[in-house]
């Protein structure tokens, strides 16, 4: 048969992520035995009491359809932990739960983006804000951020970006790919460039604030400058704090037109997101924090093994990651070097190298905006991370 699909699938093309995701359980399921540093997915299970929460909601329920914008009390505690968490007061009707941050952020899209608009998207930048601005018929603009000033986008050249034609900006803080997170200054820059644009939309992705070592703490730029929030939406979820991806619940704070727009449209699709599921999400927002205090005394333990491992290979360069978990780290050195009969020429072909000769996954950091690059997860085993870079510097000592 002659398939025949809508236009607008042309515009977009798989997630760089997602396709190595599934080219890691094809090895696998070969009987190739490798080790992936490549996702953005907390080895961990979630919390034993959120578990239990789990089994509790399954034996008692409720089972049936929530409301579409979610159960009012997770609704309610969500907003509860805004307050405590970045100082802002929101009502329940101010969030929609949906099927985790992605989901929050495809349906943001199609409710601010039409086309002929610009967003503007600092890089490195997370794979899918692109093409879910393409998918509406909008223009992604990219803005590159220098490693040099820590990956902080710059206001001056963020303002040389913004036309007529500008609907939104996407900011991920704290970054990922980079593990970047901005402080204060910074923001409050960002903060008094974007005061001269009154009719530009702030896209707020925060589903890694929680995530932060060294004695950093990630400001949302709502709590440095609450007077834009009537233009702003925070995006967050459960799924990276708590390691609860596999549950699908993530969120929007948003000023009531647009919750009231994204529950138009979600009712449209998913209606509800999965009871039992935001019973669990209730459960982890009502928790203690003893369990993430611990996942992030082990994610620093990884992050300085990683970093120690990578910092030893010839020309490679690493900024240390303050959020996230992730290492982005610099192997322009070896582009043009010669791995055998074949020559890296770019940082994919090094991140294709690694798969095929040292059995590691990682990302190409291309695929984020960041040619040059490759994003290394720590969100793995010491033992997975020590058996990556011992395979690492085995195939190394192969380039010239």
């Amino acid at each position: 048969m002659d398939f025949k699909f809508a236009e607008r699938l042309s515009r977009i093309a798989p997630s760089a992520t997602a396709e190595l995701f599934r080219r890691v359980a094809e090895l696998r399921a070969e009987g190739v035995e490798l080790t992936s540093l490549a996702f953005g997915e907390p080895d961990f299970d979630p919390p034993a009491e959120l578990l239990e929460a789990a089994r509790r909601a399954l034996a008692t329920g409720p089972y049936g359809y929530t409301q579409v914008s979610g159960l009012a009390s997770l609704r309610e505690a969500i907003c509860a932990r805004a307050q405590e968490r970045r100082g802002l007061r929101y009502q329940p009707d101010q969030v929609v739960v949906s099927a985790g941050a992605k989901h929050a952020l495809f349906q943001l899209a199609q409710v601010l983006y039409d086309e002929g608009d610009e967003v503007i998207i600092p890089t490195p930048s997370w794979v899918s804000y692109a093409d879910q601005a393409r998918l509406c018929g909008a223009t992604p603009k990219f803005v590159a951020c220098a490693e040099a000033s820590g990956f902080a986008p710059d206001p001056d050249a963020l303002e040389a970006a913004i036309t007529e034609r500008t609907r939104a900006l996407i900011l991920c803080d704290p970054n990922n790919p980079t593990g970047a997170v901005l402080d204060a200054p910074n923001l409050e820059r960002l903060a008094a460039m974007l005061r001269r644009y009154p009719k530009l939309w702030l896209n707020l992705d925060e589903i890694y604030a929680e995530l932060c070592y060294d004695g950093v703490y990630a400001r949302s730029l709502l709590s440095v400058a609450p007077d834009l929030r009537e233009r702003a939406v925070i995006v967050d979820g459960v799924s990276k704090t708590y390691a609860m991806t596999g549950f699908r619940v993530g969120w929007v704070l948003a000023p009531r037109p647009v919750a009231k727009a994204l529950e138009m449209l979600q009712s449209q699709s998913t209606t509800s997101i999965a009871t039992i599921a935001q019973l669990t999400a209730q459960a982890a927002l009502s928790s203690g924090e003893a369990s993430l205090q611990r996942m992030l005394a082990t994610y620093v333990e990884r992050r300085d093994r990683l970093l120690g491992g990578l910092r030893q290979l010839s020309g490679v360069t690493c900024a240390t990651p303050r959020g996230a978990f992730y290492v982005f780290a610099n192997v322009q050195a070896w582009l043009g070097k010669r791995a055998g009969d074949r020559v890296l020429a770019s940082d994919v072909d090094v991140a294709d190298w690694l798969l095929s000769r040292a059995r590691v996954a990682v990302v190409p950091g291309s695929a984020f905006g960041g040619a040059g690059y490759l994003r290394f997860s720590y969100a793995a085993s010491l033992a997975d991370i020590d058996t990556a870079l011992s395979r690492i510097h085995d195939a190394a000592v192969e380039l010239c």
